[in-house]
């Protein structure tokens, strides 16, 4: 299967704006945004919002802070324009209008007056005769009697679509030739009874009028695949569309007890990356592991790399489980690809209010610039940049209490005498004579080194783990890290 075609390559995102981002939604944005950069074409970025209930412009304005924060850019859509304008669906509704009495007049679309009701019980009586539930056609061929009947009757019609009586065949980019038989796909809505149109209209139209050629979307749609096929030739037909699209549909994101990842998934919100702070790029590399993968032997790349290499024909079918462990590990190592510069600019947002504990004045930027290079290759996420550097800035260290219990056995009292007198005569200009140090302390007390800091880091730090000791307390200074040993005497 190839995913190359010979005219232009034009893809759309077409997201809601209800709620936070969820990743779901980052890695189908992602898989269009590079595939549109492979081949040199459009992304279209458009706006679902014709559902007034659950949309809001709080959501459509986080929505697009969360795509410039990803680094996405679209060649047409909102804020920047383009040749199909607007894209926004509430502002189209004019169109949709204009397109479903096009296809009431051609016999491609009816009205249908059924209740709910009935709907309902001829559905369950087709259960129970063990035969499709679909919708079963009644107002298909109405006469103008029954018609009559029914607005006397004061019933308001939705519209449906006329599915052919034919069996539908497509060539999915992911999946390969998937084949429906008409029985299993039954006419469908596409304009509400108070004249709303439906998604299931909507996003055909909008393709069709905006000559989309890949439509690449979760597996879930995968089921209204043939009907908006059916409707794409209907389109033809009328002179509204030049073509069908191709179609590919992305395997599921699954989390936890191998259930899919829905929006109410807490590790699903797009924000608790940002909070927690991944970078984007890690962000991105992760989510494109869910269904396809660089080589079999590189997890770790760059987003122009992936553009490089991004084919949909390689995207796995099968289900992608979400792992948060990995995703972090992940990022630990774009962290690490970082220069030392961008990742202390990068860290600012989590060394001031409100994440920092200490005061705005006590912060010390050539303490920060010189411990910085030793903490970006311990964090996995930015904002462990606080806990890791608070000790440099606080008056006093923040003891976890675990930590003293685990490093200050019996004879520490008197391992950090001696430590404290080995300190005070080293070279503080030097780690490794800091070092040295510590483990003649060690020594002189029948302690290796890793046993003999532990004492020391916890006085020094609060903590037995954190960034490494020696370069530590060279940073924070010969008198501050006396001071804190004597502090940790007295508490003994």
């Amino acid at each position: 299967m190839s995913s190359v075609a010979s005219a232009p390559v034009r893809v759309r995102f077409c997201p809601s704006p209800t709620g936070n981002p969820h990743v779901g939604l980052v890695r189908t944005a992602l898989f269009n945004w590079a595939f549109a950069k492979h081949h040199q074409g459009t992304l279209v970025f458009r706006i679902e919002d014709t559902d007034a209930a659950r949309d809001s412009e709080e959501s459509y304005q986080q929505l697009l802070d969360s795509l410039r924060w990803l680094g996405f850019d679209w060649d047409e859509g909102p804020e920047i324009g383009g040749p199909h304008a607007p894209y926004r669906q509430s502002q189209r509704m004019d169109i949709y209008q204009d397109v479903a009495d096009k296809l009431l007049a051609a016999g491609h679309a009816y009205r249908c007056y059924c209740s709910q009701e009935e709907l309902d019980s001829r559905r369950e009586a087709a259960r129970a005769a063990g035969r499709p539930s679909g919708y079963d056609g009644h107002c298909r061929d109405l006469t103008e009697a029954q018609v009559a009947q029914y607005e006397a009757q004061g019933r308001t019609p939705i519209v449906r679509f006329r599915m052919p009586d034919e069996t539908i065949t497509f060539t999915d980019l992911v999946r390969g030739e998937l084949t429906f038989t008409p029985e299993n796909v039954p006419d469908y809505g596409i304009v509400r009874a108070n004249g709303a149109p439906l998604y299931t209209l909507v996003n055909p139209v909008d393709d069709a009028l905006m000559e989309i050629t890949h439509i690449l979307r979760g597996e879930d749609l995968l089921s209204s695949t043939p009907r908006q096929i059916a409707l794409y030739k209907a389109l033809i037909e009328l002179g509204i569309a030049k073509s069908v699209p191709s179609f590919g549909h992305l395997p599921y994101v699954m989390g936890e007890g191998n259930k899919k990842l829905s929006k109410r998934d807490p590790e699903s919100s797009l924000n608790l990356y940002r909070e927690r702070g991944f970078l984007p790029e890690g962000l991105l590399n992760y989510l494109s592991l869910l269904g396809w993968s660089l080589s079999a032997d590189q997890d770790i790349f760059t987003l122009d790399e992936m553009i490089a290499a991004f084919d949909i024909a390689d995207v796995n079918p099968n289900p992608a489980r979400f792992d948060l462990k990995k995703c972090e590990a992940i990022n630990a190592d774009h962290i690490r690809l970082l220069d030392v510069k961008d990742f202390t600019e990068r860290c600012a947002p989590w060394l001031r209010a409100p994440f920092a504990p200490w005061a705005a004045e006590d912060f010390d930027e050539a303490k920060w610039e010189a411990i910085a290079p030793h903490a970006q290759t311990r964090l996995k996420v930015l904002s462990e940049i606080t806990d890791n550097v608070d000790f440099l800035f606080l008056p006093q260290p923040v003891v976890d209490e675990a930590s003293w219990t685990k490093a200050m056995k019996e004879g520490s009292d008197a391992l950090l005498r001696t430590a404290r007198e080995k300190l005070e005569s080293a070279d503080w200009t030097s780690p490794e004579s800091l070092k040295e140090a510590v483990l003649a302390a060690g020594e002189a007390h029948g302690l290796k080194l890793g046993k003999a800091q532990a004492p020391v880091r916890v006085a020094v730090t609060g903590r037995t783990v954190g960034l490494p000791l020696f370069e530590s307390l060279e940073v924070l200074g010969k008198e501050k890290t006396l001071a804190r040993i004597d502090a940790a005497l007295a508490r003994l």
